[in-house]
């Protein structure tokens, strides 16, 4: 009977964050170069039936919420029958979706009716024309159009991520929690990551959230909260509201002693640590028609190599690959 997945530091593993594409329809500086080309082939990524399987595995194991990421999520155009295989698995709990949102209008009832039931979507700025210059082209309308879908959808919660970065949209924090309070939107703060040479890029506009949050200390009256989830954000909640605000802070204070969660690329390989290069490929075990106990023994020995914790700070360009190809 398997026990679970328990790497060597004593963290049960419980959250599997997959990515379905490394294509993104936007360029966020800090993620992805504009000249960048080098995706993984489409023929390489899993199958909707062969993230089932996957899934299965991982839920036998005690993986009991999944996140769906990329990339851009959306770009995939099989996406409901990978969200409807993977919330039809018993044992699954939770399915969430992270998306740019620039094409979730059209498709938030149907994601939700196949099974997503959290949302989060990455917001960097509400000024159209920076927005535009943070994303490489994207078009701010089309993110709120999709916002407005999906409260339609009846997502709860629905969560703005935004990475905070000096010079370029920190003026725009207190902007960002009047616009969450007005639409009953949870809002969650970034810290920037040197991952691959576009994070390192972002380096120099680093923002340490402490200085956020004392920021707001000054405008509002914040009080320790919780929200369920299984990610590593703390939150506060401003009283007299709904409104909950997050820090999610891997450079400041690392919430390694913790982690529950790896990760799985587009191609099946399993990413143990976002701040770590090692990596375990299951897609040839898959394509060589490996039998369930092999799938459950790569499984373990994955996550057996998870460190004690990401080397960001001490070593800023031990991460090569873009966040786009991890699965943020």
């Amino acid at each position: 009977m398997d026990t679970g997945l328990i790497d060597h530091f004593q963290r049960r593993i419980t959250y599997l964050r997959i990515s379905l594409t490394d294509r993104c329809d936007l360029r966020c500086f800090y993620c992805m170069p504009k000249s960048f080309s080098e995706y993984e082939n489409p023929t390489d990524w899993l199958s909707p039936e062969e993230l089932g399987r996957v899934v299965k595995a991982f839920s036998r194991l005690g993986i009991r919420r999944v996140r769906l990421t990329g990339g851009e999520p959306l770009l995939r155009r099989d996406i409901k029958d990978i969200v409807h295989r993977i919330s039809s698995i018993s044992t699954i709990d939770d399915v969430s979706l992270s998306t740019n949102g620039m094409r979730l209008a059209p498709l938030a009832k149907q994601l939700h009716q196949a099974g997503v039931a959290r949302l989060n979507v990455s917001l960097d700025s509400l000024r159209a024309d920076r927005f535009k210059a943070i994303t490489g082209g994207g078009r701010l309308e089309r993110v709120l159009q999709g916002l407005r879908s999906a409260q339609i959808a009846g997502y709860a919660p629905i969560k703005i991520n935004m990475v905070v970065l000096r010079d370029i949209n920190h003026d725009e924090v207190s902007d960002m929690v009047s616009f969450c309070l007005k639409n009953n939107f949870t809002l969650r703060f970034i810290e920037a990551m040197p991952m691959g040479s576009a994070g390192r890029s972002a380096v120099p506009h680093y923002v340490d959230l402490a200085e956020v949050e004392a920021e707001l200390g000054k405008c509002y009256d914040l009080e320790p909260a919780f929200m369920d989830g299984g990610g590593p954000a703390r939150y506060v909640k401003v009283s007299g509201t709904s409104l909950h605000i997050g820090f999610i802070t891997p450079m400041s204070q690392h919430f390694c002693a913790t982690c529950n969660r790896v990760r799985l690329g587009v191609d099946g390989t399993i990413y143990p640590c976002l701040g770590d290069q090692y990596s375990t490929p299951l897609g040839p075990l898959l394509r060589n028609g490996c039998s369930d106990s092999e799938l459950s023994e790569a499984l373990c020995r994955a996550v057996c190599m998870k460190p004690e914790r990401h080397s960001f700070n001490e070593l800023p360009t031990k991460v090569v690959r873009f966040m786009s190809q991890t699965g943020g």
